[in-house]
């Protein structure tokens, strides 16, 4: 009899925990209300944003900022704080050449059940660490695997970050390591002005010398420049928005959207 009660409680506290954990997830609409947090940007220039998550790589990523060069693109770069120490040079480079820093936590963590001042030391660890390379704070972040939730989003804002997701149909999924053309034809079939792209400039075993990002990224870009397409910062697609922020919700205030020249001296 003892047992059964014990159980019966055990299964209702893991109900009641499991449907809080539910709840704490607002849709993506609510979520744009509060004016901080970006999926796809409105715009009718043919403006899109590339961005790359959890480098820097001591090899990936001086490859990949050599094809940037070589078509005049900018991006964004979400970059792990461990990753940094480990590699300030090429960090250093991607600011020398005018890309765009942004925060990716320092230990790569997941935000599923992420508590708001384990993300706060995240947060401010990574932007320690970036300021003493670049001396720059960064004003983006992207939470790890794109996982969100109140936490996340609250604890983003608190911390004056906007909060930067992707475009659905533009996650290349280039983590799993597929053929280069695999990844070119996920970006390029559904390109449209005000996409979000997601890359890694970090993935699959730490030192090989292949990658099927740095492979695909000479077409993709061949293909946006021929195409009239520019590949700005996340920071310079927020700037050229052409959709108004819409009324806040209480709890998140919004900041008047400046240029990106502005968001990135923050």
């Amino acid at each position: 009899m003892r047992r059964s009660i014990v159980c019966a409680l055990l299964f209702i506290l893991a109900f009641t925990f499991q449907s809080q954990a539910s709840a704490a997830t607002k849709s993506r609409e609510e979520y744009e209300k509060t004016g901080h947090v970006f999926w796809d940007i409105q715009t009718n220039d043919k403006l899109v944003a590339i961005t790359f998550d959890d480098g820097p790589h001591p090899i990936f990523t001086p490859e990949i900022l050599d094809i940037l060069s070589k078509y005049h693109a900018k991006a964004t770069f979400f970059v792990a704080g461990n990753k940094v120490v480990r590699f300030p040079e090429v960090l250093k480079r991607e600011v020398k050449e005018g890309h765009e820093i942004a925060n990716h936590t320092f230990h790569h963590i997941y935000g599923h059940h992420i508590s708001s001042s384990k993300l706060t030391s995240e947060l401010e660890e990574t932007d320690k660490v970036i300021k003493i390379f670049t001396g720059i704070k960064p004003s983006l972040y992207r939470p790890v695997g794109g996982v969100y939730n109140d936490v996340v989003i609250q604890t983003a804002i608190k911390n004056r970050k906007e909060v930067v997701l992707w475009s659905w149909d533009q996650d290349s999924r280039d983590w799993t390591d597929p053929p280069a053309s695999q990844i070119c034809s996920t970006i390029t079939k559904g390109i449209k002005p005000g996409n979000i792209i997601l890359f890694h400039d970090w993935h699959g075993s730490e030192f090989t010398n292949k990658c099927s990002t740095v492979k695909a990224l000479d077409t993709i870009l061949n293909y946006l420049h021929k195409n009239g397409y520019k590949s700005v910062t996340v920071s310079e697609l927020l700037y050229h928005s052409s959709k108004l922020i819409p009324q806040p919700l209480d709890i998140y205030p919004v900041k008047k959207r400046t240029s990106p020249i502005d968001i990135i001296q923050q």
